[in-house]
């Protein structure tokens, strides 16, 4: 049974990452080329990159739950890497979410702030990523 609840992960994984991917290569840029202005886009993906603020956490505390579950795979090193890069990608969209867009869509300084989002994404976008492909070390070291 311990194990049954480790088959969920690697699905947790891919939604955060395939979510990340899905937002910042397909949607937002298509957001910027049909809609009538750039505000609109803007405005319509301050709140879709919001909503992934919330997927992404969900994503990462489950994953946080899940490995904490099991103390003595907690030990492992792969577990501890991937755990590391869960937390950073959560810190990351929560940053982003109530640090940077705030200041984007008060427009202050708008060209730092939306560069120093867009780094924020691309970093939660690679610690999503890593978590991704670590996830089977993890559940190898689980079976072992």
């Amino acid at each position: 049974m311990p194990t049954r609840i480790f088959q969920i992960a690697p699905w947790l994984a891919a939604l955060w990452w395939g979510s990340l991917t899905t937002l910042g290569v397909l949607v937002v840029p298509m957001l910027f080329a049909h809609l009538p202005t750039p505000a609109m886009a803007g405005g319509m993906a301050a709140k879709l990159f919001s909503a992934q603020t919330w997927v992404s956490t969900l994503c990462a505390l489950m994953l946080l739950i899940i490995y904490r579950s099991n103390r003595p795979l907690a030990h492992s090193g792969h577990a501890h890497s991937a755990s590391v890069f869960i937390v950073f990608g959560m810190l990351l969209a929560l940053l982003s979410e109530f640090a940077i867009a705030p200041k984007i869509v008060s427009r202050e300084n708008l060209r730092l702030w939306h560069s120093l989002g867009s780094v924020m994404f691309a970093l939660q976008w690679v610690c999503a990523a890593l978590t991704f492909w670590k996830i089977p070390n993890v559940q190898s070291d689980l079976m072992n």
